[in-house]
């Protein structure tokens, strides 16, 4: 029998060997109190995978609602910025203050030169 590898399966295989064990007990006899230890760790494996099952759930849980809040929380940050910049206008340098940028004007590119022109072309 090839030797388990995923908790599944060790699990599984550790439950068969507990079974075999409890079922013939009478003839094992010399191995009871190794059966029993097995069986209450057994037992243990299964309340732990079970709450951690249930971890996992309230993680996505919890994890789902982060998310809520965060798009919720983002929304409301943009409305007060926009608030804020409505309020003291948009070239204010107040609004350096609120983390936000005030309107200073737009840098102009300088104007190509014209050509110059050729003195033998006006001719």
């Amino acid at each position: 029998m090839p030797k388990e590898r995923t908790h599944a399966g060790k699990k599984g295989s550790w439950q068969r060997l507990s079974t075999a064990l409890e079922a013939n007990k009478a003839e094992l006899g010399h191995l009871e109190t190794p059966r029993i230890k097995l069986a209450t760790h057994l037992g243990r494996v299964q309340e732990i995978t079970q709450e951690q099952s249930a971890l996992t759930a309230s993680k996505q849980e919890l994890s789902k609602q982060l998310q809520a809040l965060m798009d919720e929380t983002s929304r409301l940050t943009n409305m007060l910025r926009v608030a804020v910049k409505e309020h003291y206008g948009p070239r204010s340098e107040k609004l350096t203050e609120f983390g936000l940028q005030p309107f200073r004007g737009l840098a102009r590119k300088e104007k190509p030169l014209p050509p110059p022109e050729d003195a033998t072309a006006k001719s």
